[in-house]
């Protein structure tokens, strides 16, 4: 009776998951089918966000939230990613037994700061030091991507050194007793067997990049164009999306459903991808 029970109660969770991804999918393609119909794949290209306060229209393109998003993610993943391996190498390989518990604590109290304080603490404290040091006003895509990183390294971090920490001890002893020196054992026997739980924290790490609303908000600066240095301002979709869905109505907010909908299949795709890529891996 609990073995059918237990089997019902995982297939309605299960099936309920497919139905709400479904259901996303299924809102946002509804609201976005006005600016679908009136600029149609240009919207990606347009660089134009013009509200035309008398008839509820307008002149709506996508291109600067889509390239502001997609450099403050790269941005924020060139920085974290070596950072979060180092962290995990750290903890699992080099640093004493006394040290792991406290410095892995710390390391994932750092996830559950909420992202509002990492977006006053990069205005406030890290963004006139990026103006000192590399220029600019402070706020823009640089400082933005670097504080993404800080946040996402936690997660990076946590899942790398769980995946290393289940290296057997005989594969690494049995290196160490071939001659590896400890570099080696890294390089040729933990970053292989762990890998993929490496891959999986950087596609988690990836879409929470993707997604990151508050902090990003506080510091990419809000403005509808292009950057021409790593320092200047701009947006990203989901700052573009908190900062004006209040006020949006017609086909400005459709236009922003659109925004939402690419981002949605841009999250859905790499993670399918991924796991197309574990897949083939196991087979």
């Amino acid at each position: 009776m609990g073995g059918r029970l237990f089997k019902n109660f995982s297939f309605f969770s299960a099936t309920l998951s497919f139905f709400i991804l479904i259901g996303i999918f299924s809102i946002l393609f509804t609201y976005a089918q006005e600016s679908l119909h009136e600029f149609g794949f240009d919207f990606l290209f347009n660089e134009t966000w013009e509200v035309d306060e008398d008839d509820e229209g307008g002149i709506f393109g996508g291109f600067v939230p889509i390239v502001g998003t997609l450099l403050s993610t790269l941005i924020a993943m060139a920085i974290a990613t070596p950072l979060a391996m180092g962290i995990a190498i750290f903890l699992t390989e080099i640093a004493h037994d006394k040290l792991v518990k406290p410095v892995s604590i710390a390391i994932e109290l750092l996830a559950a700061i909420p992202s509002i304080i990492y977006g006053m603490w990069g205005l406030f404290y890290f963004a006139p030091i990026v103006q000192s040091t590399i220029g600019g006003n402070g706020v823009g895509l640089l400082t933005a991507g670097m504080v993404l990183a800080i946040m996402i390294i936690p997660f990076m971090a946590a899942i790398t050194r769980d995946s290393m920490n289940t290296v057997p001890d005989v594969l690494k002893e049995s290196a160490y007793a071939m001659g590896a020196t400890k570099f080696e054992v890294i390089k040729d026997v933990v970053m292989p067997y762990s890998k993929g739980g490496i891959i999986g924290s950087i596609i988690l790490a990836l879409g929470r990049a993707l997604g990151e609303t508050m902090a990003v908000a506080f510091l990419i600066g809000s403005i509808m164009s292009i950057p021409s240095s790593i320092t200047d301002p701009t947006t990203s979709i989901p700052v573009l999306l908190a900062n004006n869905f209040a006020e949006a109505d017609g086909l400005e907010m459709s236009s922003m459903y659109y925004l939402a909908l690419f981002l949605f299949v841009v999250s859905f795709a790499i993670i399918s991808v991924a796991k197309l890529y574990f897949l083939r891996n196991k087979a």
